[in-house]
Parts: structure tokens; C-alpha cells; sequence
């Protein structure tokens, strides 16, 4: 594929994608990597970030989400890794160890998962796995940032003698603490801390008594801060140990930085992929934001956009609550190029940027939002001439502007291309811009160039409808309110609807006859007729739309009506089950009363037994012994019920929980309200309701009649605010 033209990716908003894409993006180096995504050349590369892409969005209503990438850049320090006896600072190391980390969390997370993502496993086990790296950062440096005691064996005796000379500094400032205390040498106050060291608050008077140097007085001169003489040998010990300190860290850091130097093309490597990471996450957040997906690629020369939305009307729409139309069209070797014609609001360039933009964006490397049976070609050149293109600064007319475009266009047109042109022939005078707009769609046509056009041209509509491999289209426009319904209908050419929207905003039926005397009457005609069709056309879909609904509403009410019969149906079935039993019962009493009575007769036992057993057996006769194989099945039958309630309450559980957590969610997003003394509020979880009686330091007094109580804020919702 070639490289498409920057004016194509500015006529269709192209950079306006970008900025959102960039938007979503968690580091510096991913926002500014996405604002240079440009259409990708090689289809295998292409179909890898697109399958990418995909998977990633896939994580996001699986169990399986993909780890954090976030870092932060290490460009500075790959820079001072190449000069030599560099060393990086602590902060760089930290950064290079967190990279290095976050790859190898990737790596082994993609491996565990590579069925999931086979595409995303591929490009991470491509990496050089290093794990050297992290572990001679974390063997120097600690958590916390800080260099560990065990990073040499020097420093660690350096520290430890440190140690013992700050244990000796504090032991030899208590004695000498102790004795001029005893002495009465000292001030009240006792001590104090002069430019980071412990003083002796020596009185005045007794200045010359105490051994050590002055580190200066008290505002009143009354008393003299002085260091101990043997507190200043350890000092200057201290001091000495704490160079030697500093400098064994700068060797350790020397050290490092040159075990870490020969990996800078690896740190690279791993900086490039979490920066390519983040942009396919933020590819997949706003594919999320969209409804957007990877629809099928097809090499058959055909596209067919289902259901297709404009993104950047889709997100603003949607952030407004309103509703955006969607679009369906398709181009294919029989029916290369569209004539859209219809009135001005009506959507027609809408529909034509909406096409542009989607092949734009999915030869970028992104998903876009249209039906998933929907299938795609890719193109060589995407050619555009859209909107006012008047250029003050070389003195060109919108007419000379087009036509230098059109020259391009007819230079670069072939099979391979995709041609998008709104308000076609206009800018000049209508019958001799109209004629040379056709002498160009023809040349088009010929080159076997695929496009969508827009015209309000009579001439350019005859020439679709005569071409066998173009076809018209309209938008639809209701008739009777005069409002666009933003559809496109293929297969036959649209109305300007001139006179009739004129009519609407007010102008004088007198002078629009007036005007229309004035033109072809040939012209009107044909205009008429086609508005005419429009207005045929509207009422059959609208009638087939109510067709539609009333043939849903009873195949509904016969589905109702079948439900109700069946269970009728049952419920007979029962009641007749239930009347056999009872006749059963009543004619098996009358037999046992029988006996009954004869035996209150005779007195009889024997004869009672026998007729009471001859009873019982022939009843038995009578039940139906289920067999063994009925009973399994039966049981299996049970079974299945269990397993499928069982499911069912997992099912209802899950939902719940899912509401549970947005609710508690939408709950944390509540902007918190600000309690002014006097409002009504309760705790949250609580029902006494009481009143703010004080507020202070996100503290508030609630009174509740009886009792007063001390809250946080945070803990309180508001019932009524104050009037």
C-alpha cells in the first residue's frame, strides 16, 4: 500500500482520532507516540496491530486482565549510558529496574495466557528475558531508595564505624553534659542544637571553664553555646567517615552503571515495548468507549460498512445523551461508485466522512465501530476533496483549488483507489461545472476506482443511474415535517427539496412560483417527480414499519395466548388426575366400610382379615410398579433441575454482586456535598437524623435532640440542606 496523503487524514479529522487515542494513554511517551500513528503499509503488520488491538480489548471482560504497563521514560538515562565513565543517579536506576520488572510481569503473565492473547505472547517472548539487570539494582538499592548496607563489604564496615562514632559523640556530650550540670555551668535549658550539632547552653560567666568551641550566643549574651572538646574529636572523626562514605557510594554506583551499560539496546527494546503496549491499551479504551471491532478483512474488493458510526460524532454524541444514526452501505466490483444526492442537513457528508475516517482508522491499526458481519478491503490511496478549500495565500478560488485537486486525482487514480468527493462540480457555473464533473466521474469509472461522491447535479445522478457498476442514493427526508431522518437508501437518486424547505422558512409562495417560472420547466419536472418518489418511497417504509410492529405484536400475543392454553392445559390434566384418585379413595372406603358393618354384625375376625387382605392385594394389582430404568431416568431428570436452579441462583448471585459494585461505585463517583451549619444529615448506614451544630477541621457536632455526637464528614450524607 502507499503512503496516503496528509490532506486526506485532515479533510476526514484523522488527527482529531489521534488526540483522543493520545488522551487514554498512561505515559508521556505513549501520548506523544500516539499522536504519530500514520496508516500502515505492510498488511501483515497491519493485521498483527489490528489482531493486537483486539485482544486487548478482549482483557476487559474477561477474568484475564493484562498487567499495568505504566513507566516512566529512561531516554536520559539510555543517553548517559553511552558516554563513557558515566554514572546514573539512584532515581535513574530505580526507573530502569521498574521497566525491567514490568516486562518481565508481561512476559510471564503472556505465557500463562498465550492462548488467550497469542498475538500480544508473540511480541512479548520476542524480548530478551534479563533478569541480571533488576537483580543488581536490588542487591545495591534498597525500596526505599536508599543503598544498602551489604552493597560492598567496605561500605558496610564504613557504616557500621560510623555507628559506634555517633554512639561515642552522643556518650562523651552526656558525660560532659553531666559534669557542667553538677558544676552549675549550665543554663536552664541545658542544650541545645547549633548548625545541626548538640551545644552545651553554658552560663556566660562560666564560659572560659568549659573546654570546646563556641558555636555562638544567645540573643541576650547571657548565654554561650559551646561543643565539647572531646565531642569535637569524634566529630571530625564523623566527618571524615562520612566522605569516605559518599565516595565508596559513588563507586558502587560507578559499578553498577557499568554492569548495566552493554544492555542499553535491550533497556531500549523494553522502553519501545511498553510504549507500544500502551498504546494498543489506549487503542482498546477507546474502541471500548465506541463499540468498536475488528471486523473481517477481505481481498475480494468489497466493503461493506453494517451499522457504521462516525466516531468522533459517536463520543460526542454520547456524551451528550443523543441519539447518533448509523449508516450501511456497500462498494464491491458491481457497484463501485455511490452518488449520494438529497438536501443540505440532511447527513450527506456526514456519511461520506464516516466511510473515509473508518478505512483510514482501521489501515492505522485501529478498531471502529461498525456491525461485526461487517467486511472490509484495503485501499492504496484514499483520495479526498471535501469542505471549502479557498487558499488566500496562493491566490486560488475554491473552483481553481477543486480543479488542481481533480488533476491530482485523475494522475493518481486507479483499481487501487478510494475516491471521496463532496458537493461534486460545484464552484463554478452549474451547467459547465456539472458537464466537466461528469467528463471526470467517467474517467473515474473507467480507471475502476471505487467512491462515494455527493452532488446536487441532475446530470451526475442520469450518469449513476445510466453507469452499470454506479448506482444513486439518497438520504431520507420526512416530507411532511421538512427534517432529515439521516438514512441512506441505495438505488435511486434524491430531491434538493429546494422549494418545499424554502416554503417552510417563510418565503412568499409568490416569489418561490415566481422563481420556479424562471428555470427549465423540464427541470422542475424532474425534481418534482423525484420528490415525489421520496414521499412514495417514505410512506411505504413508514407503513412497512408499522406492518412490522403490529406483525411483532401478535406473533407476541399468539405466543401469550399458546403459553395460557398450555398451562390450561396442565392444570386440566391435573384436576382429572385428582378427581380418578378421590373416586378411587371413595370406592376403596365404601368396600372397607362394608366389612366394617359385617364385622359389628357377626363379631367375626378371621373373615374381617381375609376380606380386609383380599382388599389390599387386589389394590396392589392395580399400581403400576415402576421400573428400575424409570427410576434412573427420573432420577437423571432430577438431577438436571438441580444442576440448572443451581445455576441459576450462581447466575442471580453473580448479577447481584455486579450491581452490588456498581452501585458502590457510582456511590464513590457522588461528588461529595459541602455541609453548612444547620443541615440536616445522618451517619451513613443510620437513620437518626440530626442537625449540624458546629463544623471545623472536616469535623462536624451533630445534635440529635438528645445527645450531640463528634463525626468526620466523610461519614455523613446529607438529608435537607439548610433554607
Amino acid at each position: 500500500m502507499h503512503k496516503i496523503q496528509p490532506k486526506t487524514l485532515q479533510d476526514l479529522e484523522f488527527p482529531t482520532v489521534l488526540q483522543q487515542v493520545a488522551a487514554r494513554c498512561n505515559t508521556e511517551l505513549g501520548k506523544e507516540s500516539a499522536l504519530t500513528i500514520s496508516p500502515i503499509q505492510n498488511l501483515e503488520e497491519l493485521k498483527v496491530v489490528l489482531g493486537q488491538t483486539s485482544e486487548y480489548l478482549a482483557s476487559f471482560t474477561n477474568d484475564n486482565r493484562i498487567p499495568n504497563h505504566g513507566f516512566d521514560q529512561i531516554n536520559p538515562e539510555l543517553g548517559l549510558l553511552k558516554i563513557e565513565n558515566s554514572t546514573l543517579e539512584v532515581a535513574g536506576f530505580r526507573k530502569i529496574g521498574s521497566i525491567c520488572k514490568t516486562v518481565v510481569i508481561h512476559q510471564k503473565f503472556l505465557k500463562k495466557f498465550k492462548d488467550y492473547y497469542p498475538l500480544l505472547h508473540a511480541k512479548a517472548d520476542s524480548l530478551e528475558t534479563n533478569t541480571s539487570i533488576t537483580e543488581a539494582i536490588d542487591d545495591v538499592i534498597d525500596k526505599f531508595g536508599e543503598i544498602k548496607d551489604s552493597a560492598s563489604v567496605d561500605l558496610r564496615q564504613i557504616r557500621t564505624r560510623i555507628n559506634e562514632v555517633r554512639g561515642k559523640i552522643n556518650q562523651s556530650f552526656g558525660a560532659a553534659l553531666g559534669r557542667y550540670q553538677s558544676l552549675d555551668f549550665l543554663d536552664e535549658i541545658r542544650e541545645s542544637v547549633v548548625e545541626n550539632r548538640r551545644v552545651l547552653a553554658v552560663k556566660a560567666m562560666h564560659r572560659k571553664k568549659v573546654k570546646g568551641t563556641v558555636m555562638g550566643t544567645s540573643k541576650t549574651g547571657s548565654i554561650v553555646y559551646i561543643v565539647p572538646e572531646a565531642t569535637l574529636t569524634y566529630a571530625r572523626e564523623l566527618n571524615n567517615l562520612e566522605f569516605e562514605e559518599k565516595e565508596e557510594i559513588q563507586r558502587i554506583l560507578r559499578e553498577l552503571t557499568n554492569h548495566i551499560r552493554p544492555f542499553v539496546e535491550l533497556l531500549r527494546d523494553y522502553q519501545s515495548y511498553l510504549t507500544d503496549v500502551d498504546i494498543t491499551a489506549a487503542k482498546a479504551k477507546y474502541a471500548k468507549d465506541m463499540n468498536a471491532l475488528l471486523p473481517e478483512i477481505n481481498t475480494k474488493r468489497e466493503l461493506f460498512l453494517r451499522d457504521a458510526y462516525h466516531p468522533l460524532l459517536y463520543l460526542s454524541n454520547k456524551r451528550k445523551n443523543e441519539k447518533t444514526w448509523p449508516q450501511t452501505i456497500k462498494l464491491h466490483p458491481e457497484n463501485r461508485i455511490i452518488v449520494i444526492s438529497g438536501p443540505n442537513a440532511g447527513g450527506k457528508s456526514i456519511t461520506l466522512k464516516t466511510i473515509g475516517l473508518l478505512q483510514i482508522m482501521l489501515q492505522s491499526g485501529l478498531l471502529i465501530p461498525v456491525h461485526e458481519r461487517s467486511s472490509v478491503c484495503l485501499f492504496d490511496k484514499i483520495l479526498t476533496d471535501i469542505g471549502d478549500n479557498q487558499s488566500i495565500e496562493n491566490h486560488l478560488s475554491t473552483y481553481s483549488y477543486r480543479l488542481k485537486n481533480m488533476n491530482q486525482f485523475l494522475k493518481r487514480c486507479n483499481d487501487k483507489t478510494l475516491f471521496l468527493i463532496d458537493e461534486f462540480g460545484t464552484g463554478s457555473d452549474p451547467e459547465l461545472g456539472g458537464a466537466l464533473a461528469e467528463a471526470f466521474l467517467e474517467v473515474f469509472y473507467e480507471r475502476e476506482a471505487y467512491g462515494v461522491i455527493t452532488t446536487h447535479y441532475a446530470n451526475l445522478k442520469a450518469l449513476a443511474d445510466e453507469l452499470p457498476h454506479a448506482t444513486n442514493a439518497n438520504m431520507l427526508f420526512n416530507s411532511a415535517t421538512l427534517e432529515p431522518t439521516f438514512q441512506l437508501v441505495l438505488g435511486e437518486a434524491g430531491s434538493s427539496f429546494t422549494f418545499e424547505v424554502a416554503q417552510k422558512n417563510g418565503i412568499p409562495y409568490s416569489l418561490i412560483n415566481k422563481a420556479k417560472k424562471k428555470i427549465e420547466r423540464g427541470k422542475v419536472r424532474f425534481d418534482a417527480t423525484i420528490a415525489k418518489l421520496q414521499k412514495e418511497r417514505s410512506k411505504m417504509v413508514q407503513t412497512g414499519t408499522r406492518l412490522q410492529e403490529e406483525e411483532t405484536k401478535a406473533r407476541e400475543e399468539a405466543d401469550r395466548l399458546e403459553q395460557l392454553n398450555s398451562k390450561i392445559k396442565s392444570k386440566l390434566e391435573s384436576y382429572q388426575e385428582m378427581y380418578d384418585h378421590n373416586q378411587r379413595m371413595i370406592q376403596l372406603g365404601n368396600k372397607v366400610n362394608t366389612v366394617a358393618e359385617r364385622y359389628f354384625i357377626d363379631n367375626k375376625k378371621r373373615p374381617l382379615i381375609s376380606e380386609l387382605l383380599r382388599i389390599v392385594e387386589t389394590e396392589n394389582s392395580k399400581r403400576k410398579k415402576t421400573t428400575a430404568k424409570k427410576t434412573k431416568e427420573k432420577q437423571q431428570e432430577q438431577q438436571q433441575v438441580a444442576q440448572e436452579l443451581e445455576q441459576q441462583i450462581k447466575k442471580v448471585r453473580v448479577e447481584k454482586k455486579i450491581k452490588k459494585k456498581k452501585e458502590i461505585q457510582a456511590e464513590k463517583n457522588k461528588p461529595r456535598p459541602v455541609f453548612k451549619v444547620g443541615d440536616r444529615v445522618r451517619m451513613m448506614d443510620g437513620k437518626a437524623v440530626g442537625s449540624i451544630d458546629t463544623l471545623e477541621k472536616g469535623k462536624a457536632v451533630v445534635n440529635y435532640g438528645m445527645f450531640t455526637t463528634n463525626v468526620s464528614v466523610d461519614q455523613l450524607e446529607l438529608v435537607e440542606a439548610k433554607k
